[in-house]
């Protein structure tokens, strides 16, 4: 086996394994860093695949960004609650016991009965998609018009923040 073919199994273990413990956890700070966990996973087998820009922004914004937005969410919202309530309605365990079962059946049939090997040429033709520079060809060539009106729209909610945040003008 190659490196790649090793480096693969590890991190889609690591990934299966980071989240079924994000979703085994009773705290839920534990489970959003298993979550970012499976995100650097997920963005080592992206990497695996020569799609260099994809795994940094898997890094960047999901890892960074959204799990900073999760984790506060998670210290605002009151969790005591809601343990309360999954020990009283019993009835939802086992209704989300079955629907799990039912997902992993269906994934299980669509491993069993999938033919890869007919997807192999359009996958070679699409590996180059996700480097950096054919994404930054395409950004400043096919796509600059959106691009720049994506940049004054970030730039007039950066703006519309700082006024609403500043109490008083000077």
């Amino acid at each position: 086996m190659s490196l790649n073919v090793i480096l693969f199994f590890v991190l889609a273990l690591i990934a299966a394994v980071s989240s079924v413990m994000m979703i085994t956890r009773r705290q839920a700070v534990i489970s959003a860093l298993f979550l970012v966990i499976n995100f650097f996973a997920l963005a080592g087998i992206y990497l695996l695949l020569q799609a260099q820009f994809i795994a940094v922004v898997q890094v960047i914004v999901y890892a960074g960004a959204i799990m900073v937005l999760f984790l506060f969410v998670i210290m605002l919202i009151n969790t005591e609650t809601e343990e309360k309530f999954l020990e009283r309605a019993k009835s939802f365990k086992i209704f989300a016991i079955a629907i799990a079962l039912l997902v992993f059946a269906e994934m299980a049939y669509a491993i069993l009965h999938a033919h890869p090997s007919a997807l192999l040429p359009k996958i070679s033709e699409n590996v180059s998609n996700g480097t950096i520079q054919s994404v930054g060809k395409a950004l400043y060539t096919d796509y600059v018009v959106p691009f720049e009106a994506a940049g004054f729209l970030l730039l007039s909610a950066t703006i519309g923040a700082l006024i609403l945040a500043k109490k008083k003008f000077d």
